[in-house]
């Protein structure tokens, strides 16, 4: 039996929207689930599942939700653009305890980044998961201290991860940027079961979307990791409507974070 069978995996950020989606169906996989939030838990435990309210940025609650487990799924801190300092805590702080957990317990690391790790390449041009990051705002770039500390803890400590930069996840697309960004919940599903099982997948990074026809992003090591996504975002284009977007949400890969505080007077990266 695969030993994240055997032992617990430890589920930050439960009670947000993704790690909602993510129990019920873990457990009904067989999964025993240590579900972690500084929020409570809002839906009805499965049967396989315990609940801890911790702060992450707490390392002794940490170490002690985390000993004993196979795996960490770190999908929690603040979610969203905010200022550098309610983001530091939990985003900065609480990711590193959460690493250092991985290496204390021999765990691996599945980490929630982002697409906004990205968010300032054009949208008139595809990339690949090894160009320059380009965050669109402090959120972002948390994500991307994230990942850093993934390689840090694989070179130095052989602790694997797979970190996954996740675009759209939400029942349909509901905008024409997510015509290209989503991630469908069964392909949300089919990523996790991939980043828990692949083996030695190193310090690898995935695009969290689904196989959408107007992907921006590839270049990734979902092959590495046996993620196949199923899903298409395009089944879903007729049904959404054109609007209106500031030029720097339109122009941007990021969408509505590049335009939070722009105060140059046109988009454009180009001659940087």
């Amino acid at each position: 039996m695969p030993d994240n069978l055997t032992k617990p995996i430890l589920l930050t950020g439960a009670a947000g929207t993704i790690g909602r989606v993510l129990t019920p169906l873990l457990a009904a996989r067989g999964y025993r689930l240590r579900l972690t939030d500084i929020l409570d838990f809002p839906d009805d435990l499965p049967q396989n599942a315990t609940f801890l309210r911790l702060d992450i940025a707490d390392v002794d609650a940490v170490m002690s939700a985390a000993e004993g487990v196979s795996a960490i799924l770190h999908f929690g801190g603040v979610n969203g653009e905010h200022s550098h300092e309610a983001i530091l805590p939990a985003n900065v702080i609480g990711t590193s305890n959460m690493y250092e957990a991985a290496r204390r317990f021999g765990a691996r690391m599945v980490f929630a980044s982002s697409n906004h790790t990205v968010g300032f390449h054009p949208r008139s041009r595809a990339i690949t998961a090894r160009e320059e990051f380009r965050p669109d705002g402090f959120y972002a770039i948390s994500k991307i201290y994230g990942e850093m500390l993934g390689q840090l803890y694989f070179a130095k400590h052989g602790v694997e991860s797979v970190h996954l930069r996740i675009g759209s996840c939400l029942p349909r697309p509901v905008d024409i940027r997510q015509l290209s960004t989503w991630l469908s919940h069964p392909d949300l599903e089919r990523l996790i079961l991939a980043a828990l099982n692949a083996e030695a997948p190193g310090c690898a990074i995935v695009w969290g979307i689904s196989n959408n026809t107007r992907a921006w992003w590839s270049g990734d090591d979902a092959a590495r990791i046996g993620y196949s996504p199923q899903d298409n975002a395009e089944d879903y284009a007729a049904d959404i409507a054109h609007a209106d977007e500031h030029p720097a949400a339109a122009h941007y890969q990021g969408g509505g974070i590049c335009a939070i505080d722009y105060t140059r007077q046109r988009p454009g990266f180009e001659g940087l």
